[in-house]
């Protein structure tokens, strides 16, 4: 059986297993520690039974009048435990937050343009590509900026895609 629960600091001391995978970005102790210390709702573990961690999800709440959204920052789980929908279950989490309790507009990610299978995942979870950020990743790879509009967006503003690519230094940071 799956545990959600929020993350915790002795979390940090579990899950590098879940972080072996060359797609997942792997941050310094500092920047988890931020997160968790002024994000908390947002950063939480899927543990299998003895405490394993099978997967988690990290973000934030950001920016300004239309643009206040959820951000994912970090969606990873690990390979034994891929193909049971927990990501999906994680993703929903943040969503739910993002939409019930800070009233965000949207929730937006970046993902790897080469990532396909996280991109066809977003797109079942209704995510769109907004915008292509060239040499997003280490100045290297493209990454796609996605969206899913929440209901504060009735008009579904937020994800009207921009017709043409942007660079990192475009990019709005709250």
């Amino acid at each position: 059986m799956t545990t959600i629960r929020k993350f915790c600091c002795n979390d940090l001391l579990r899950f590098a297993s879940v972080n072996l995978d060359h797609l997942t970005e792997t941050f310094n102790m500092s920047f988890y520690m931020t997160y968790l210390a002024r994000w908390p709702d947002y950063f939480h573990v899927a543990e299998a039974p003895g405490n394993r961690t099978m997967g988690y999800i990290m973000g934030k709440v950001e920016g300004q009048g239309e643009s206040w959204h959820g951000h994912v920052t970090a969606v990873t789980v690990a390979p034994e435990y891929r193909r049971q929908q927990l990501a999906k279950k994680l993703m929903n989490l943040l969503e739910d937050i993002s939409d019930k309790i800070d009233k965000a507009y949207f929730v937006d990610l970046f993902v790897r343009a080469s990532n396909v299978p996280a991109i066809k995942m977003y797109e079942k979870l209704g995510y769109v590509v907004y915008r292509r950020v060239l040499r997003y990743y280490s100045g290297e790879e493209d990454g796609l900026d996605m969206r899913k509009a929440l209901s504060r967006d009735v008009e579904k503003k937020s994800i009207i895609p921009l017709k043409r690519p942007i660079t990192p230094d475009e990019l709005e940071y709250d």
